[in-house]
Protein backbone atom coordinates (compact mmCIF):
# COMPACT_ATOMS: atom_id res chain seq x y z
CA UNK A 1 0.00 0.00 0.00
CA UNK A 2 0.95 3.82 -0.40
CA UNK A 3 2.85 5.52 2.63
CA UNK A 4 0.47 7.89 4.13
CA UNK A 5 0.95 9.98 7.29
CA UNK A 6 -2.65 8.81 8.98
CA UNK A 7 -1.24 5.72 10.19
CA UNK A 8 1.65 7.71 11.97
CA UNK A 9 1.56 6.72 15.77
CA UNK A 10 -0.03 9.82 18.17
CA UNK A 11 2.20 10.11 21.55
CA UNK A 12 0.95 7.18 24.21
CA UNK A 13 -0.20 10.26 26.33
CA UNK A 14 -3.14 11.29 23.74
CA UNK A 15 -6.78 10.17 23.99
CA UNK A 16 -7.66 8.37 21.07
CA UNK A 17 -9.87 11.50 20.51
CA UNK A 18 -8.97 12.80 17.11
CA UNK A 19 -9.97 16.54 15.73
CA UNK A 20 -8.38 19.69 13.92
CA UNK A 21 -9.52 23.09 14.39
CA UNK A 22 -9.83 22.84 10.30
CA UNK A 23 -13.19 20.90 10.47
CA UNK A 24 -15.22 24.08 11.11
CA UNK A 25 -16.32 25.63 7.98
CA UNK A 26 -16.77 29.13 8.30
CA UNK A 27 -16.63 31.75 5.84
CA UNK A 28 -19.13 34.43 4.58
CA UNK A 29 -21.63 33.74 6.24
CA UNK A 30 -22.21 30.40 4.10
CA UNK A 31 -22.58 28.04 6.61
CA UNK A 32 -25.62 29.59 7.89
CA UNK A 33 -27.55 28.85 4.58
CA UNK A 34 -27.19 24.90 5.59
CA UNK A 35 -29.41 24.00 8.68
CA UNK A 36 -25.84 22.04 9.38
CA UNK A 37 -23.83 23.61 12.48
CA UNK A 38 -20.75 24.02 10.89
CA UNK A 39 -18.92 24.80 13.70
CA UNK A 40 -20.55 21.88 15.69
CA UNK A 41 -17.12 20.12 16.08
CA UNK A 42 -15.43 22.75 17.90
CA UNK A 43 -18.15 23.49 19.87
CA UNK A 44 -17.78 19.55 20.99
CA UNK A 45 -14.00 20.14 21.71
CA UNK A 46 -14.62 23.54 23.84
CA UNK A 47 -17.32 21.95 25.93
CA UNK A 48 -15.06 18.63 26.80
CA UNK A 49 -11.83 21.47 27.04
CA UNK A 50 -14.31 23.30 30.04
CA UNK A 51 -14.99 20.00 31.58
CA UNK A 52 -11.35 18.77 32.00
CA UNK A 53 -11.39 16.29 30.23
CA UNK A 54 -9.22 16.94 27.70
CA UNK A 55 -6.74 19.53 26.58
CA UNK A 56 -5.54 20.61 22.92
CA UNK A 57 -2.21 18.50 23.64
CA UNK A 58 -4.05 15.47 24.69
CA UNK A 59 -6.22 15.30 21.16
CA UNK A 60 -4.53 13.42 18.36
CA UNK A 61 -4.28 15.95 15.94
CA UNK A 62 -6.52 15.25 12.51
CA UNK A 63 -4.78 15.21 9.08
CA UNK A 64 -5.97 15.90 5.83
CA UNK A 65 -6.29 13.09 3.65
CA UNK A 66 -4.38 12.77 0.49
CA UNK A 67 -5.53 12.52 -3.41
CA UNK A 68 -3.71 9.30 -2.72
CA UNK A 69 -5.46 8.15 0.55
CA UNK A 70 -8.91 9.12 -1.27
CA UNK A 71 -8.15 6.82 -4.32
CA UNK A 72 -7.70 3.85 -1.93
CA UNK A 73 -11.78 4.32 -2.13
CA UNK A 74 -12.63 7.37 -4.84
CA UNK A 75 -12.12 6.93 -8.40
CA UNK A 76 -9.93 9.31 -10.28
CA UNK A 77 -13.29 10.35 -12.26
CA UNK A 78 -15.26 11.07 -9.10
CA UNK A 79 -11.99 13.26 -7.65
CA UNK A 80 -12.01 15.27 -10.32
CA UNK A 81 -15.84 16.13 -10.46
CA UNK A 82 -14.80 18.00 -6.98
CA UNK A 83 -13.17 20.49 -8.90
CA UNK A 84 -16.38 22.16 -10.54
CA UNK A 85 -18.09 24.43 -7.81
CA UNK A 86 -21.50 23.79 -8.63
CA UNK A 87 -20.89 19.89 -7.82
CA UNK A 88 -19.64 20.49 -4.28
CA UNK A 89 -22.68 22.80 -4.08
CA UNK A 90 -25.00 19.66 -5.13
CA UNK A 91 -23.45 17.74 -2.60
CA UNK A 92 -23.15 20.03 0.18
CA UNK A 93 -27.10 20.79 -0.44
CA UNK A 94 -24.98 25.14 -0.14
CA UNK A 95 -26.63 26.26 -3.72
CA UNK A 96 -24.02 29.59 -3.57
CA UNK A 97 -21.08 27.33 -3.12
CA UNK A 98 -21.78 27.32 -7.13
CA UNK A 99 -21.07 30.60 -8.09
CA UNK A 100 -17.37 30.51 -5.98
CA UNK A 101 -14.33 29.81 -7.92
CA UNK A 102 -12.85 26.15 -7.37
CA UNK A 103 -10.02 27.10 -5.03
CA UNK A 104 -12.10 28.77 -2.67
CA UNK A 105 -14.32 25.54 -2.30
CA UNK A 106 -11.56 23.08 -2.39
CA UNK A 107 -9.96 25.86 1.14
CA UNK A 108 -13.19 26.71 2.57
CA UNK A 109 -15.57 23.57 2.12
CA UNK A 110 -13.56 20.64 0.74
CA UNK A 111 -10.83 20.47 3.16
CA UNK A 112 -12.35 20.55 6.09
CA UNK A 113 -14.84 17.62 4.55
CA UNK A 114 -10.90 15.81 3.74
CA UNK A 115 -9.29 16.84 7.21
CA UNK A 116 -12.00 15.04 9.23
CA UNK A 117 -11.92 12.24 6.66
CA UNK A 118 -8.20 11.53 7.50
CA UNK A 119 -9.53 12.02 11.07
CA UNK A 120 -11.40 9.02 10.96
CA UNK A 121 -9.12 6.94 8.85
CA UNK A 122 -6.71 7.71 11.77
CA UNK A 123 -9.48 7.03 14.34
CA UNK A 124 -9.69 3.31 13.16
CA UNK A 125 -6.03 2.59 13.61
CA UNK A 126 -6.27 4.17 16.92
CA UNK A 127 -9.37 2.10 18.10
CA UNK A 128 -7.46 -1.22 16.79
CA UNK A 129 -4.42 -0.07 18.70
CA UNK A 130 -6.77 0.90 21.77
CA UNK A 131 -9.81 -0.44 22.07
CA UNK A 132 -12.03 2.42 21.19
CA UNK A 133 -11.30 5.68 19.10
CA UNK A 134 -13.62 8.85 18.40
CA UNK A 135 -12.95 10.90 15.40
CA UNK A 136 -15.65 14.14 16.92
CA UNK A 137 -16.36 14.65 13.03
CA UNK A 138 -16.84 12.55 10.27
CA UNK A 139 -19.31 10.22 9.11
CA UNK A 140 -19.69 11.28 5.60
CA UNK A 141 -22.38 7.92 4.83
CA UNK A 142 -24.20 8.85 2.01
CA UNK A 143 -20.95 9.42 0.08
CA UNK A 144 -19.73 5.92 -1.76
CA UNK A 145 -16.59 5.60 -4.40
CA UNK A 146 -18.30 7.29 -7.27
CA UNK A 147 -20.79 9.17 -5.69
CA UNK A 148 -21.35 12.00 -3.39
CA UNK A 149 -24.49 13.39 -1.86
CA UNK A 150 -26.56 14.43 1.73
CA UNK A 151 -23.18 16.91 2.55
CA UNK A 152 -21.15 14.37 2.09
CA UNK A 153 -18.34 14.22 -0.56
CA UNK A 154 -15.76 11.40 1.10
CA UNK A 155 -16.55 8.29 1.79
CA UNK A 156 -14.98 8.45 5.20
CA UNK A 157 -16.25 5.00 7.11
CA UNK A 158 -15.51 3.10 3.62
CA UNK A 159 -12.16 4.67 3.65
CA UNK A 160 -11.17 3.74 7.22
CA UNK A 161 -12.67 -0.06 6.87
CA UNK A 162 -10.50 -0.34 3.50
CA UNK A 163 -7.46 1.02 4.82
CA UNK A 164 -7.92 -1.66 7.98
CA UNK A 165 -8.19 -4.23 5.93
CA UNK A 166 -5.16 -3.58 3.78
CA UNK A 167 -2.91 -2.31 6.31
CA UNK A 168 -3.39 -3.97 9.77
CA UNK A 169 -2.92 -7.61 10.53
CA UNK A 170 -5.82 -9.38 12.22
CA UNK A 171 -8.63 -7.23 10.97
CA UNK A 172 -10.38 -9.01 8.31
CA UNK A 173 -14.50 -8.20 9.42
CA UNK A 174 -16.01 -5.00 10.27
CA UNK A 175 -19.44 -4.07 11.68
CA UNK A 176 -21.43 -0.92 10.58
CA UNK A 177 -23.55 0.16 13.14
CA UNK A 178 -25.24 3.11 11.59
CA UNK A 179 -27.47 4.88 13.80
CA UNK A 180 -27.61 8.47 12.28
CA UNK A 181 -31.54 9.15 11.37
CA UNK A 182 -31.35 8.97 7.39
CA UNK A 183 -30.22 5.30 5.88
CA UNK A 184 -26.38 4.71 5.37
CA UNK A 185 -26.81 4.20 1.47
CA UNK A 186 -22.98 5.48 0.72
CA UNK A 187 -20.82 2.92 2.71
CA UNK A 188 -24.12 0.39 1.96
CA UNK A 189 -23.29 0.69 -2.09
CA UNK A 190 -19.67 0.56 -1.87
CA UNK A 191 -19.98 -2.82 0.60
CA UNK A 192 -22.76 -4.16 -1.51
CA UNK A 193 -20.85 -7.40 -2.43
CA UNK A 194 -18.65 -7.50 0.73
CA UNK A 195 -19.20 -10.28 2.89
CA UNK A 196 -16.25 -8.82 5.10
CA UNK A 197 -18.55 -5.98 6.31
CA UNK A 198 -21.43 -6.52 8.31
CA UNK A 199 -23.91 -3.53 7.98
CA UNK A 200 -26.60 -2.48 11.05
CA UNK A 201 -28.93 0.21 10.10
CA UNK A 202 -31.45 2.12 11.78
CA UNK A 203 -33.56 5.35 10.11
CA UNK A 204 -37.16 6.49 10.01
CA UNK A 205 -38.18 4.82 6.60
CA UNK A 206 -39.53 8.12 4.92
CA UNK A 207 -37.03 10.56 4.61
CA UNK A 208 -33.92 10.98 2.50
CA UNK A 209 -32.19 9.00 0.58
CA UNK A 210 -34.65 6.26 0.44
CA UNK A 211 -31.71 4.15 -1.67
CA UNK A 212 -33.85 0.96 -2.39
CA UNK A 213 -30.80 -0.64 -3.98
CA UNK A 214 -28.49 0.58 -0.90
CA UNK A 215 -30.46 -1.52 1.46
CA UNK A 216 -30.01 -5.00 -0.15
CA UNK A 217 -26.52 -4.56 1.88
CA UNK A 218 -28.12 -3.93 5.35
CA UNK A 219 -28.19 -7.36 7.04
CA UNK A 220 -30.33 -5.77 9.82
CA UNK A 221 -32.40 -3.13 8.99
CA UNK A 222 -34.34 -1.09 11.76
CA UNK A 223 -36.52 0.92 9.67
CA UNK A 224 -38.88 3.62 12.21
CA UNK A 225 -41.89 5.28 11.64
CA UNK A 226 -41.91 9.57 11.91
CA UNK A 227 -41.70 10.74 16.04
CA UNK A 228 -40.51 7.57 17.53
CA UNK A 229 -39.54 8.40 20.85
CA UNK A 230 -36.70 7.38 23.30
CA UNK A 231 -38.35 3.82 25.05
CA UNK A 232 -39.44 2.51 21.72
CA UNK A 233 -35.87 3.54 20.02
CA UNK A 234 -33.87 2.17 22.88
CA UNK A 235 -34.99 -1.01 22.96
CA UNK A 236 -34.82 -1.45 19.36
CA UNK A 237 -31.23 -0.73 19.21
CA UNK A 238 -30.77 -2.81 21.95
CA UNK A 239 -31.97 -5.66 20.35
CA UNK A 240 -30.33 -5.16 17.33
CA UNK A 241 -26.99 -4.53 18.41
CA UNK A 242 -26.81 -7.34 20.28
CA UNK A 243 -28.48 -9.48 17.62
CA UNK A 244 -25.98 -8.23 15.20
CA UNK A 245 -22.59 -9.07 18.09
CA UNK A 246 -23.70 -12.25 18.76
CA UNK A 247 -24.44 -13.22 15.14
CA UNK A 248 -21.09 -11.86 13.60
CA UNK A 249 -17.91 -10.84 15.81
CA UNK A 250 -16.31 -8.23 14.21
CA UNK A 251 -12.77 -7.06 14.52
CA UNK A 252 -13.86 -3.17 14.46
CA UNK A 253 -16.76 -1.96 14.87
CA UNK A 254 -17.71 1.82 12.97
CA UNK A 255 -20.30 3.08 15.13
CA UNK A 256 -21.91 6.32 13.13
CA UNK A 257 -23.54 8.08 16.22
CA UNK A 258 -25.84 11.15 14.21
CA UNK A 259 -27.21 13.25 16.46
CA UNK A 260 -29.94 14.31 14.29
CA UNK A 261 -32.50 11.57 15.57
CA UNK A 262 -32.79 14.41 18.10
CA UNK A 263 -36.52 15.56 18.72
CA UNK A 264 -37.19 18.99 16.47
CA UNK A 265 -34.47 17.88 14.09
CA UNK A 266 -35.78 19.50 10.70
CA UNK A 267 -34.68 16.81 8.66
CA UNK A 268 -34.26 13.65 11.05
CA UNK A 269 -38.19 13.66 11.66
CA UNK A 270 -37.58 11.42 15.14
CA UNK A 271 -37.98 12.45 18.86
CA UNK A 272 -35.29 11.59 20.29
CA UNK A 273 -34.30 13.16 23.50
CA UNK A 274 -31.16 14.20 24.94
CA UNK A 275 -31.11 11.82 27.40
CA UNK A 276 -31.97 9.02 25.03
CA UNK A 277 -28.82 9.85 22.42
CA UNK A 278 -26.42 9.91 25.63
CA UNK A 279 -28.13 6.44 26.34
CA UNK A 280 -28.25 5.31 22.80
CA UNK A 281 -24.04 5.34 22.82
CA UNK A 282 -23.81 3.74 25.94
CA UNK A 283 -26.01 0.91 25.23
CA UNK A 284 -23.52 0.39 21.58
CA UNK A 285 -20.08 1.03 23.68
CA UNK A 286 -21.05 -1.09 26.27
CA UNK A 287 -22.08 -3.78 24.08
CA UNK A 288 -18.86 -3.37 22.12
CA UNK A 289 -16.63 -3.07 25.45
CA UNK A 290 -17.76 -5.83 27.08
CA UNK A 291 -16.61 -8.53 23.63
CA UNK A 292 -13.47 -6.41 23.44
CA UNK A 293 -14.31 -5.53 20.24
CA UNK A 294 -12.51 -2.21 19.41
CA UNK A 295 -15.35 0.60 18.29
CA UNK A 296 -14.52 3.79 16.23
CA UNK A 297 -17.48 6.11 16.70
CA UNK A 298 -17.55 9.18 14.23
CA UNK A 299 -20.43 12.06 14.67
CA UNK A 300 -22.21 12.13 11.19
CA UNK A 301 -25.29 14.17 10.67
CA UNK A 302 -27.58 16.56 13.81
CA UNK A 303 -28.94 20.08 12.38
CA UNK A 304 -30.07 21.61 15.49
CA UNK A 305 -27.67 24.17 17.63
CA UNK A 306 -27.74 22.46 20.87
CA UNK A 307 -26.43 19.06 19.04
CA UNK A 308 -22.67 20.37 19.94
CA UNK A 309 -23.54 19.95 24.06
CA UNK A 310 -25.27 16.60 23.61
CA UNK A 311 -22.71 15.17 21.83
CA UNK A 312 -19.97 16.52 24.65
CA UNK A 313 -22.62 15.13 27.49
CA UNK A 314 -22.68 11.62 26.01
CA UNK A 315 -18.64 11.47 25.53
CA UNK A 316 -18.77 12.66 29.29
CA UNK A 317 -21.13 9.71 30.06
CA UNK A 318 -19.03 7.11 28.32
CA UNK A 319 -15.69 8.25 30.66
CA UNK A 320 -17.93 8.28 33.84
CA UNK A 321 -19.05 4.92 33.24
CA UNK A 322 -15.49 3.80 32.34
CA UNK A 323 -16.17 2.94 29.11
CA UNK A 324 -13.53 5.17 27.78
CA UNK A 325 -10.45 5.67 29.60
CA UNK A 326 -6.96 6.70 28.88
CA UNK A 327 -5.41 4.23 30.63
CA UNK A 328 -6.91 1.08 28.95
CA UNK A 329 -6.32 3.08 26.25
CA UNK A 330 -2.74 2.92 25.80
CA UNK A 331 -2.34 -0.75 27.30
CA UNK A 332 -2.24 -3.15 24.33
CA UNK A 333 -1.34 -6.73 24.21
CA UNK A 334 2.55 -6.22 25.29
CA UNK A 335 4.51 -6.38 28.33
CA UNK A 336 2.27 -5.28 31.43
CA UNK A 337 5.25 -3.98 33.30
CA UNK A 338 6.26 -1.66 30.50
CA UNK A 339 2.96 -1.03 30.10
CA UNK A 340 2.56 0.53 33.71
CA UNK A 341 5.44 2.21 33.29
CA UNK A 342 3.91 3.80 30.51
CA UNK A 343 0.61 4.46 32.08
CA UNK A 344 2.54 5.98 35.36
CA UNK A 345 4.06 8.52 32.89
CA UNK A 346 0.99 9.36 31.15
CA UNK A 347 -0.35 10.40 34.54
CA UNK A 348 2.46 12.22 35.41
CA UNK A 349 2.07 14.39 32.27
CA UNK A 350 -1.49 14.38 32.59
CA UNK A 351 -0.99 16.21 36.07
CA UNK A 352 1.56 18.34 34.74
CA UNK A 353 0.05 20.05 31.59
Amino acid sequence: PHRTELYEDPPSTCWPIVYSPDYNITFVGLEKLHPFDAGKWGKVINFLKEEKLISDDLIVQAREATDEDLLVVHTRRYLNKLKWSFVVAAITEIPPVAFLPNFLVQRKVLKPLRTQTGGTIMAGKLAVDRGWAINVGGGFHHCSSDKGGGFCAYADITLAIKFLFERVQGVSKATIIDLDAHQGNGHERDFMDDQRVYIMDAYNRYIYPGDGFAKRAIKRKVELEWGTEDTEYLQKVHTQVEGALNELKPDIIVYNAGTDILDGDPLGGLAISPQGIVKRDEVVFKAARSRRIPILMVTSGGYQKRTARIIADSILNLHSLGLIDKEQATCGAGNPKVEQMIRDSAKDLCNLS
